[in-house]
């Protein structure tokens, strides 16, 4: 009994041996191959990256001063088709020679009706310079001698915009044309979406050329009955966009570039949407796998592992980002530390949708890993003996 024992005690320590002689063995393969690394590609340090590997600014369209995009160069006392204006016309102290108040509505060629009188042009002009017109015509054709004409806005035309793309509501929306504007159209659809990128699109269906609209030459008479009046010779301009189609970066707009933000009847205004290519975590991490890039938000080097539960080895530092650039064919090398991410905000570098983020193995990883796995292979050999 006893010399059985002692052989099962030598036999125990022999296999003992061997196996850590193989281990060992392992370890210093391990050691060896992270010792070697890669020979490959440049390198760019994180503390020297050019600024064309740089990750390029995120913006939260939802935190953007939208209020720039109205219209305020405007003037609502403008006269357009499709106005109902309000004419009253005073002739005379007793008020049975007075004509009835007429609500006249501007047609597609730019004049109003009025009984009596005929159609006279009035697109384009304000308010003032209408109620000289129809005087000077009444007066011109021999209607009335002096006429006291007073004209009101009774109900601006409408413009049917339609709202479509990155909004909370797409659909077609009735916007005065006083305030037919980009801001108008986001507020009327419920503001931008989540997925809201920085582009508008803005297709106008026509784009007429801003000219002056000299109504008192293609209408009746001269200057000289405005004179006599007591109105203004100046000519009115129509305030009209001049593009068909354009586009808008919120962000410079906002900003302050400037810009017509005016939208005509029929417009169509698209946002475009975001849809960031999503970023891949691999090597030494719990969870490696792909991962959205969040909209309008930054994401880092330290939150793209936490997205991937943290790192799978405690000795894990060095840090590889994969990033390619549209101008470049092959893609370019980011080499940063967990230690100095931790340490130094600049060296948690923000990512690009896209990236690869890539935990790498080191010499002192592998000899962790080797450590662990000889301790494991040790206990489990003797715990068949004991």
């Amino acid at each position: 009994m006893t010399h059985v024992g002692r052989d099962s005690s030598a036999l125990s320590v022999h296999f003992c041996r061997c196996r850590q002689r193989n281990f060992v063995a392992a370890v210093a393969l391990f050691v060896g191959i992270g010792l070697s690394g890669c020979v490959s590609r440049d390198v760019y340090q994180a503390e020297e990256l050019p600024p064309q590997l740089q990750a390029p600014t995120v913006t939260n369209t939802k935190k953007l001063d939208l209020s720039g995009l109205t219209t305020v160069t405007y003037n609502n006392d403008i006269i357009d088709n499709g106005d109902i204006l309000e004419v009253q016309i005073l002739v005379g102290l007793n008020t049975k020679d007075n004509p009835p108040v007429m609500q006249p509505r501007v047609n597609e060629a730019g004049a109003i009706s009025l009984p009596n009188i005929g159609e006279v042009p009035v697109r384009g002009l304000d308010l003032p310079t209408a109620e000289s017109a129809i005087a000077a015509a009444c007066i011109q054709r021999g209607i009335y001698r002096s006429p006291q004409v007073t004209v009101a806005m009774k109900k601006q035309r409408t413009n049917q915009i339609r709202v479509i793309g990155a909004v909370k509501n797409q659909g077609i929306y009735n916007l005065p044309r006083g305030s037919s504007d980009l801001f108008s159209a986001f507020v009327a659809a419920g503001g931008l979406a989540d997925d809201a990128g920085t582009m508008v699109d803005v297709r106008n269906p026509s784009a007429p050329n801003t000219t002056p609209l000299d109504r008192i030459a293609s209408g009746f008479g001269n200057s000289a009955d405005f004179a006599q009046i007591g109105h203004s010779q100046d000519t009115p301009v129509e305030a009209r966009n001049t593009s068909s189609t354009f586009r808008v970066d919120l962000v410079s707009a906002t900003k302050g570039a400037g810009g017509s933000y005016n939208l005509q009847d029929g417009a169509t205004v698209n946002v475009e949407r975001r849809d960031p290519e999503a970023i891949r975590v691999v090597g030494l991490v719990n969870k490696p796998n792909r991962y959205e890039y969040p909209v309008g938000e930054e994401l880092r080097v330290l939150d793209a592992i936490a997205l991937a539960n943290g790192t799978s080895n405690r000795a894990a530092n060095k840090i590889f980002i994969v990033r390619q650039l549209p101008s470049q064919q092959q893609p370019a090398v980011i080499q940063t530390s967990i230690r100095e991410a931790k340490r130094n905000g600049d060296m948690n570098l923000k990512l690009a949708p896209g990236d690869i983020v890539s935990i790498e193995q080191t010499p002192t990883t592998v000899l962790l890993d080797s450590i662990m796995l000889i301790r494991f292979g040790v206990g489990a050999s003797l715990g068949t003996f004991f």
